[in-house]
């Protein structure tokens, strides 16, 4: 079986609401994804919501259609939280992940935020590496993540 051939395309990344039907489908196939990866949902602490996010922005291609999506929360320290950072399958590879990772560090700036952080699972090997080509930095599990073994947490200073 080959894997179709992802090209760049032209993306626009534009705050939206956590909760806009958009958001919800994006955040619903990330869902499904990971409770098929490790079982069910194993995501420790509580869950991000609308009032908990501080922004949250939906890439979509030239024609509208959702790509992929991706939040912040504050923490300690006015430490933001990269939360529900999401790319659909078929969009994988055409660099729609780094364009939100880098208006989500934007954003962080724009808070005043001196790192981000986040925390994905052991067996999202290719987040994992996303994370460390993009400057992440592997850390102590955090908050509601310490003592966690499906956590797997990473900062970057900004």
């Amino acid at each position: 079986m080959s894997t179709p051939e992802v090209t760049p395309q032209s993306v626009t990344i534009d705050v939206e609401h956590f909760d806009s039907p958009d958001a919800q489908r994006l955040r619903a196939a990330q869902r499904i994804e990971i409770d098929s990866t490790y079982g069910g949902d194993t995501e420790p602490g509580r869950k991000p919501t609308a009032e908990s996010m501080v922004v949250f922005f939906v890439a979509r291609d030239q024609d509208g259609t959702p790509l992929g999506c991706g939040g912040l929360r504050l923490v300690d320290d006015g430490i933001t939280e990269i939360k529900r950072m999401y790319v659909r399958r078929e969009s994988r590879g055409a660099g729609v992940a780094t364009d939100i990772l880098r208006r989500l560090e934007e954003a962080a700036l724009d808070l005043g935020s001196p790192a981000v952080v986040l925390e994905t699972g052991p067996a999202q090997t290719r987040a994992i590496r996303f994370y460390e080509r993009e400057g992440f930095t592997r850390i102590a599990n955090f908050g509601p993540y310490e003592g966690a073994p499906l956590s797997v947490c990473f900062s970057k200073l900004l």
